[in-house]
């Protein structure tokens, strides 16, 4: 029996930590700092529909961030995540992440996970929005672009700046996945 307990142990040191994580699809395997001061495992949501949004503070289209708050907020306990990228690709964005929260915080009361300032488009990207854009063939055209991720990151679907995040596109999108 010892010896069984010692290979086994010495089994789970020589694997990688990653093939402890084999039930995290790879396009959520990624790590965020937020701006609230917490790491973010997306591989901790697989289980969840995620919807991502790349923000900014300074665009037109930022009133949406009272739609996503309001979504965040009634459908985050039946399964729905919702994480915003800050992102200056745009020139649109707060110069500090501190300035940003604090926008999003005192103008919208946003309360779901913000992601540290990044970018979302070309080379530049983030990996994960770069698997973003290979999972759907689109790649923000400007900011509040969304990406709807099913549970196990079965799908994912793309929706234009224009789409309101409380959309029928979108709403139809989420709500099979609701618990």
């Amino acid at each position: 029996m010892k010896a069984i307990r010692a290979a086994m142990a010495a089994l789970a040191l020589a694997l990688p930590a990653s093939a402890f994580a084999a039930d995290c699809p790879s396009l959520l395997d990624h790590k965020f700092q937020s701006l609230q001061g917490q790491t973010l495992n997306l591989c901790e949501y697989s289980d969840r529909t995620i919807l991502v949004v790349n923000t900014a503070s300074k665009c037109g289209y930022t009133p949406q961030f009272e739609k996503l708050e309001g979504m965040y907020r009634q459908y985050r306990d039946k399964g729905l995540l919702v994480i915003g990228f800050p992102s200056n690709d745009f020139n649109q964005e707060l110069a500090t992440d501190k300035e940003i929260a604090e926008f999003c915080k005192l103008t919208y009361a946003v309360d779901f996970p913000m992601i540290s300032k990044g970018s979302v488009t070309g080379n530049r990207a983030t990996p994960f929005y770069q698997q973003l854009k290979a999972a759907t063939g689109q790649a923000p055209r400007w900011n509040f672009h969304k990406y709807l991720i099913t549970p196990g990151a079965k799908q994912v679907y793309s929706f234009g700046t224009r789409v309101e995040p409380d959309s029928p596109e979108i709403m139809g999108k989420i709500t099979p996945y609701l618990r």
